[in-house]
């Protein structure tokens, strides 16, 4: 049997040196012995995995909300597929693929129902107080909300977990990042794996299930830089008629082309900072890089923000999701209302929680747990069912 031990000295030969290995983690906030035979990333990721709020992602909206039809991402089929992408990209930059895939798998946790007509709503609602962030929540559950433990709140994950959750975006400056997190620093090669893949695989997906759902036609994505090219790989005619089959296989070429041209320039970026310092890097090496190491060259992520564009106007803004959007914003507003009128109406271990934080915020913390079809049932039994989806 291979030990913690021994799985920690084969990512310290294998890994490359400016990947974060395990046996270097800052630790978890609450002493407790570690596994004997598992890393402490692995140990992380398997917590998640046992979550309530990881098992709720199956109910919760990607782009069409649940009750549309089964064959349409979900939140937790969005957050499968970015982890499997992430692990690849791992594996081929020599990053820790344990953390990535963690990390991968818990950036979604914080979502609310209905996607970000959701988050839209809570959002507006808690103005006053913060607003509601769905990266924010992510980290309030695994350091709060999820009670699995006698003896600490949330999951007690590492701290680099931790910052891979509040760093997940690419953006140099991470949102408000907690003092001990280092808020003036970017994060490490996995956070930004992570938060690279996230949006690679919502733009693939996203557009294929937009056709799919036929909100969109293939004629309507014939002029778009990547489909062109993807086609030609997958050496698809797009004159013939235009096949489920077909569609798979643009698809599944373009996320190959997307993912090796990440990987062409992220490796590029990697070998100018290892050049810069004779080749003796670390993590930290990764945090103060003046660029992220993570990224697209400068033709790919013209292509994509072209992707983005047709997207955001012809499947987010779409009729029919549009539709969908704003009765799901009536169904959490009315939701909000009644639980905040009448707080006995939640849970019991969500009225716990109005001992240590405001009414309204345990009202959103009640709701953003909520799956798309138990939102409908609680908004046809406490309010007026005609505005059920």
């Amino acid at each position: 049997m291979r030990t913690r031990e021994e799985l920690e000295r084969i990512e310290a030969l294998t890994l490359a040196p400016y990947a974060m290995k395990s046996a270097a983690s800052r630790g978890r906030q609450y002493p407790e012995p570690e596994a004997p035979y598992r890393t402490a990333f692995q140990r992380d990721r398997e917590r998640i995995l046992h979550t309530t709020a990881f098992r709720r992602l199956q109910g919760k909206t990607q782009v069409f909300v649940a009750t549309e039809g089964d064959y349409y991402r979900t939140r937790i089929t969005h957050t499968l597929e970015v982890a499997q992408i992430g692990r690849t990209i791992a594996r081929a930059l020599g990053a820790n693929e344990d953390l990535v895939e963690g990390i991968c798998l818990a950036h979604d946790l914080g979502h609310p129902p209905f996607g970000h007509s959701g988050e839209r709503a809570l959002n507006a609602l808690m103005a006053a107080e913060g607003g509601f962030n769905h990266n924010r929540q992510s980290f309030r559950i695994i350091t709060e909300l999820e009670r699995r433990y006698p003896d600490f709140p949330g999951l007690n994950l590492t701290h680099e977990f931790r910052e891979g959750i509040l760093k997940h975006n690419a953006d140099a400056s991470p949102h408000a990042a907690p003092p001990d997190y280092w808020p003036e620093l970017r994060g490490t090669l996995e956070a930004q794996i992570a938060a690279v893949v996230d949006e690679l695989a919502y733009n693939a997906h996203d557009l294929d299930d937009a056709l799919r759902a036929g909100l969109i036609h293939e004629a309507d994505v014939k002029a778009l830089s990547w489909w062109r090219r993807a086609s030609e790989a997958a050496k698809v005619d797009c004159d013939a008629a235009f096949t489920d089959v077909k569609r798979h296989r643009v698809i599944r070429r373009l996320i190959d082309l997307v993912v090796t041209d990440l990987l062409l320039e992220s490796s590029r970026r990697i070998q100018a900072m290892l050049a810069q310092h004779n080749g003796k890097v670390g993590v930290d090496d990764v945090r103060r890089w003046p660029e992220l190491l993570v990224g697209y060259p400068p033709e790919t992520q013209r292509m994509n923000q072209e992707l983005k564009d047709f997207l955001y106007e012809r499947v987010y803004f779409h009729p029919r999701v549009l539709r969908m959007a704003r009765q799901a914003e009536h169904v959490v507003n009315d939701l909000f209302q009644a639980y905040t009128q009448e707080p006995r109406m939640m849970s019991e271990s969500a009225r716990r929680q109005m001992e240590h934080l405001p009414l309204s915020r345990v009202v959103c913390d009640y709701i953003a747990g909520m799956t798309d079809r138990f939102a409908f049932a609680e908004h046809a039994r406490l309010c007026d069912s005609s505005r059920r989806v």
